[in-house]
């Protein structure tokens, strides 16, 4: 064992590390957590639409008309409908931040492209049931949870042609009388001139192939496989397993990770809200919720799990005096204290529980959730500090999300429990040694 974490520690860190300073990674997770308080704002007003109460419903039309429920669905279109856009600007702006070049043209450019990418057509259904294109539209859910990955894309690309013809200075100069927002707003021409032209350019030569569009051609060769990797329960099993790895050699494993396949998560959570709203099955299991509020019991690896045993049944004081200081933080997710304090990271004790754990939950709330014996996540996005029970109950809209939290906690505390017995009494040991030392440093 000892053997595997040297090896780990000498090879994977280094590489891991990289991979997690990256700027385009660490500029998608950034960007994508600009349109987090929109998705949350969306939420609330969608939990408030569907209250799981006997009676909610026929009070609340009572109160204020049949139409209520409608009423409470223009804030979620208003928030949910508009991810693409928003994330198409803040990718482009934390990366223009990075690259200490100006953010805001590079956001603008990056929303013009990313429309630019979008067919300006929809289909519509008449009243006769005759289905017609409608020319000169954008289609709303191109603009939402279906445009991120496209948006993804071309934020990249056109705030990597913007940075470097502006640090090239291929820039429009202005004279030193006008006023700085207007020569920074010339600067950006030449970039901005650029990143159309050659994103049209793409556009119309796609519009040549069996695709039609770009949104069309990206799902098909990208989205949607990455999709199957994402939403399946294979693939997750694989993601987990590299984040709790990235986790024991002391890495953000979620934020690594998380950075790739967030915008899939994304888009799964709100292909299930719209279901959820239109009164549908639910299409996935797997969807950011799944990880942050079923899979992350007091954080990554289910740390809650050994934080009560801490408390529990620890006999060390370091491991009990850990518990009390750790308690508050895990209640809310935060696995810091737990993974560097006991600790965790590359500590052999721990390796096959805290890798293992996860594992176990995943199959567990997959199987339970795909058969119906649980509600899966309804695309509201509960934060994922929300405290376990509570978390369940939002994220499901139904009693069986909290009580498999519950099952699910008590899994992870079976799994960790002899694992934390061995590392309890070692710290007991040396506890002892410690203190018998003393008494002879004492005496003498």
């Amino acid at each position: 064992m000892n053997k595997l974490m040297n090896f780990l520690e000498r090879y994977i860190t280094p590489f891991a590390a990289k991979v997690g300073n990256q700027r385009h990674l660490i500029s998608i997770r950034d960007g994508i957590i600009m349109a987090m308080p929109l998705i949350i704002v969306g939420s609330l007003f969608l939990i408030i639409a569907n209250l799981p109460i006997h009676g909610y419903t026929e009070f609340m039309a009572h109160l204020f008309g049949t139409s209520w429920q409608e009423k409470l669905t223009y804030p979620v279109g208003a928030t949910f409908d508009i991810l693409g856009l928003v994330i198409s600007f803040g990718i482009a702006y934390r990366l223009a931040e990075r690259y200490k070049v100006e953010p805001v043209s590079a956001g603008i450019i990056s929303l013009a492209a990313f429309v630019l990418t979008t067919p300006h057509q929809t289909l519509f259904t008449n009243s006769t049931g005759k289905t017609e294109i409608i020319s000169g539209v954008l289609p709303i859910n191109l603009l939402g949870s279906q445009g991120i990955f496209i948006a993804m894309i071309f934020a990249l690309l056109s705030t990597e042609i913007y940075r470097i013809i502006i640090q090239k200075n291929i820039t429009i100069k202005m004279p030193s009388s006008v006023p700085p927002a207007v020569a920074k707003s010339f600067s950006a021409l030449v970039p901005a001139f650029t990143v159309i032209v050659l994103v049209w350019i793409i556009r119309l030569i796609v519009g040549m192939t069996p695709w039609e569009d770009i949104p069309n051609m990206i799902s098909t060769w990208i989205g949607m496989p990455l999709k199957h990797l994402g939403g399946s329960l294979g693939g997750t099993l694989v993601i987990v397993f590299c984040i709790s790895l990235l986790w024991m050699i002391g890495l953000h494993g979620d934020n690594i990770v998380g950075a790739v396949m967030s915008s899939i998560w994304l888009a799964l959570m709100d292909e299930n809200r719209i279901a959820f709203q239109d009164g549908k099955p639910l299409p996935h299991v797997i969807t950011q919720q799944f990880f942050d509020n079923f899979l992350n019991l007091g954080g990554t690896g289910a740390t809650l799990a050994i934080v009560l045993l801490m408390l529990i049944v620890a006999k060390s004081k370091q491991m009990k005096q850990l518990g009390k200081l750790s308690i508050g933080a895990s209640v809310f997710n935060i696995s810091e204290p737990t993974v560097f304090g006991t600790p965790i990271v590359l500590n052999p004790f721990f390796m096959i529980p805290f890798i293992l754990t996860p594992l176990v939950l995943t199959i567990i709330n997959y199987v339970t959730m795909s058969l119906g014996l649980v509600a899966a996540p309804s695309g509201v996005a509960v934060p994922w500090t929300m405290p376990i029970v509570l978390s369940g109950f939002l994220a499901t809209g139904h009693l069986s999300g909290a009580i498999i939290q519950i099952i699910d906690l008590l899994v992870a505390m079976f799994i960790y429990y002899p694992f934390f017995r061995m590392w309890d009494k070692q710290r007991l040991r040396e506890e002892t040694k410690a203190e018998q030392k003393d008494k002879v440093s004492a005496l003498s």
